[in-house]
This record gives structure tokens, C-alpha cells and sequence, in this order.
């Protein structure tokens, strides 16, 4: 079971929640904005992914916080339209499905 941790607004995810729902073996959380975001890898360790679609000035604050306040935590990724953030991969996949399974195969490789 991968734990994928979605920062983003609800309507920006729904149709990961789709694709995830099609792969047994995928687990999203959800989390709005940093705050949540934060309070979600504090309480669950569980978590080997965090993938951020918010604009690329949010992906950059909350990824530079997130890795500000824990540099152990998970891999971060954004979709390919976000831009380069330091610390953070760039996943080339548009689409929910392909986003899924380019983090997968990001972990496994």
C-alpha cells in the first residue's frame, strides 16, 4: 500500500480520487493548504508521497516548509505545468491516472 498525501483544493482532486479508488493498492489523504498539510505528515508516518496541485507559489511555500521543518520527510512531487521547485520532482504525467503512476514508479525505482 502507497500513502499519497494530496495538498490541493477539493475540486483539484476529485479525479484523483477516482483513479486512486480503480488501484487498490493506493491510499490518498487530503489536505487543503499547508497547515493541513503539516498537521497531516506530523500525525501519520505512514505517508510516502506528497503530491501538491496548488499554483506553483503555494507548491513552492508549502514544499520549502514541509522539508524546512522536516528534512526527512517523504518525496514531494507537482505536476509538470507547476515548474521546477528545489527539492521537489517534477512529474511529467497530466492526467489523474498517469500522476498515480508516475509517483509509484517514482517510489519503486
Amino acid at each position: 500500500m502507497i500513502t499519497v498525501l494530496v495538498v490541493g483544493p477539493r475540486e483539484r482532486t476529485q479525479d484523483l480520487d477516482a483513479a486512486a479508488s480503480r488501484n487498490p493498492s493506493i491510499e490518498l489523504l487530503h489536505a487543503a493548504e499547508l497547515e493541513g498539510a503539516l498537521d497531516r505528515l506530523a500525525r501519520n508516518r505512514r505517508i510516502d508521497a506528497v503530491l501538491l496541485l496548488v499554483e506553483t507559489e503555494a507548491a513552492r511555500e508549502i514544499a520549502e516548509t514541509v522539508l524546512e521543518e522536516d528534512p526527512g520527510a517523504p518525496p514531494i512531487f507537482v505536476p509538470a505545468a507547476v515548474g521546477q521547485i528545489a527539492g521537489v520532482r517534477v512529474l511529467p504525467s497530466s492526467t489523474a491516472e498517469e500522476l498515480l503512476e508516475s509517483i509509484v514508479s517514482n517510489l519503486s525505482s
